[in-house]
Parts: structure tokens; C-alpha cells; sequence
């Protein structure tokens, strides 16, 4: 009897020893939104995007239609703001430089091969389910859509904005465009 409740004894050390070793599911580990280091997520009221826009359940790579969002400048908006400052930056050279120019207008930059498409500008910039505004027409959000081209080729369609210049930045290894602000008509 003896040996048999050895065997048992180690049959059931055994069975503990599997049933202790088996891998534990893995957990899925929460991302933080493209662009946006873990320790700075939920710190901006809003989440700019650069175009196309997409539904809310898709930015973070997960499936979904793709929804092009939209821009309404409200009218308490339209007429108020007539251009925007943009300051330029040469990282070679360290130079930089600040542009005035008209909304729906275009600006070439001297010697670099680069045109600015400046669109819309909203002030206070809010972004719903299927649109683009502005929440009122004070400067709290401000925030201009811009396509640049090198070249004649498109290079960055989005947005700039003033007070978060480095959310979804136009990113170049030569040079850097940032919004300063808008201009008042």
C-alpha cells in the first residue's frame, strides 16, 4: 500500500505542477492614439486628425468605414478671420521666417521647392461624429487645413495647429511649417 500512495502522491504533485505551469491568456495592452505618447492621452479637448478624416471608432487602427468629416465654418465665423501666420523653418540652417497669407490662397516659399494650399481656419476648432467647426469665434483651438506639395506633389494634407504644433505636425527633414495664429480681418 505504501508504494501505491507514493504514486498517487506523485501523480497529483505532478498534475498540480502542469496545471500551474500552463500559460496565462495575455492580456491585450491599451495603445495610445497615433501620434500621442501613452503619458499625454486625454490631455487635449480635442483629437486633431489629419485627412482623411475617420469615424470615431477607427483613428486607432481598429476596423471601420472610413468617413470624410465634413467642414462647416459657422457664420458667426465666416469673414471674421481673413488669413493666417505661419512661421517657417529651415533646420539646416536654422533660419526661420513668418508668412501672412489669405485664406483659400496659395503660398510658395523661396528656394525650397514647397507651395502652401492654405483652406480654412477655425478658431475655436471642434470635431463631431461627421463634421469639422469651430466652437465660437474666439482663439482657443485654433486651427488652419493646409496642403502642402514639394515639388508639385502633395506631401501632407491636415491640419496645424497653433496651440498644439506638435499633434499631427507636418513632418520634413529639411524644413517644418507651424500655425501661429489667425489674423482678424
Amino acid at each position: 500500500m505504501g508504494k501505491v500512495v507514493r504514486i498517487l502522491i506523485v501523480l497529483l504533485v505532478l498534475s498540480m505542477i502542469a496545471a500551474g505551469c500552463k500559460k496565462k491568456e495575455e492580456q491585450p495592452v491599451p495603445q495610445a492614439p497615433m501620434g500621442q505618447p501613452m503619458g499625454q492621452m486625454n490631455q487635449t479637448p480635442q483629437a486633431p486628425m489629419s485627412e482623411p478624416m475617420q469615424s470615431p471608432a477607427a483613428p486607432h487602427g481598429t476596423a471601420g468605414p472610413k468617413v470624410e468629416k465634413a467642414v462647416v465654418v459657422p457664420d458667426t465665423v465666416k469673414g471674421k478671420w481673413n488669413k493666417v501666420k505661419l512661421a517657417f523653418e529651415d533646420k539646416a540652417s536654422g533660419k526661420s521666417s513668418e508668412f501672412t497669407v489669405n485664406l483659400n490662397s496659395e503660398l510658395s516659399i523661396p528656394n525650397t521647392g514647397l507651395k502652401v494650399a492654405v483652406k480654412e481656419f477655425l478658431p475655436d476648432f471642434k470635431m463631431g461624429e461627421t463634421t469639422l467647426t469651430s466652437g465660437s469665434n474666439e482663439p482657443k483651438n485654433p486651427a488652419v487645413r493646409v496642403e502642402i506639395f514639394e515639388n508639385g506633389k502633395s506631401v501632407f494634407k491636415g491640419w496645424l495647429f497653433a496651440k498644439f504644433p506638435t499633434m499631427h505636425p507636418f513632418e520634413h527633414a529639411k524644413y517644418g511649417i507651424i500655425l501661429k495664429e489667425g489674423v482678424k480681418s
